[in-house]
């Protein structure tokens, strides 16, 4: 082989490693979730609905996050979320159980998968409300501050998806207290 030959071909193979993902790869669930993985609480980085006048309301949020919480036995999960508007907290909880890689909540409308993602702290979820009427696709993070790269993942995956262009949220926003609701009712 001549070295001309060769240096073609290394550069082939390294554009090859280099190339975005295809969609069906962004947005593939995660085939193995680990529940421990879930838990704790995650800032809302970025985020995208698929219903236009809620993206106004998403960008009207201060700061918002999502945190789970799973009993010693796995069998109990409750998923915590607040959110930040208008300088005033608001909190809610739900309990659920993990299906695979996804979960529904109690009145059914709503069902959520987690979503691959290369960010290591991260979970991407995305919901889809009233039987597809609506999708909601959000990612949570340990860090308030994504690498570049990770936020450019997200809005490749949001841009398979046809959603509009992702809200991202101001890292510098205060976050609500941390507050546990019960979850017993």
């Amino acid at each position: 082989m001549s070295p001309v030959c060769a240096i073609v071909l290394l550069c082939l193979l390294s554009l090859g490693h280099s190339a975005p993902l295809a969609c069906e790869d962004l947005v593939r669930p995660l085939h193995q979730l680990d529940p421990h993985h879930l838990e704790g609480r995650r800032a809302l980085v970025a985020g995208s609905l698929s219903h236009v006048p809620f993206m106004e309301r998403l960008k009207q949020r201060e700061s918002a996050t999502a945190g789970f919480s799973i009993s010693a036995n796995e069998t109990n999960i409750s998923l915590f979320r607040d959110m930040r508007a208008d300088n005033k907290c608001h909190y809610v909880s739900y309990n659920i159980s993990l299906e695979g890689s996804s979960f529904t909540f109690a009145d059914g409308n709503i069902t959520t998968t987690f979503i691959y993602t290369s960010c290591p702290d991260c979970i991407l979820m995305s919901f889809d409300v009233e039987s597809g009427k609506r999708q909601h696709f959000y990612l949570f993070s340990k860090r308030r501050e994504l690498e570049p790269r990770e936020i450019e993942e997200f809005k490749a995956q949001v841009e398979c998806l046809s959603m509009p262009p992702p809200v991202v949220m101001d890292p510098t926003k205060e976050l609500c207290p941390e507050k546990k609701v019960d979850t017993s009712s």
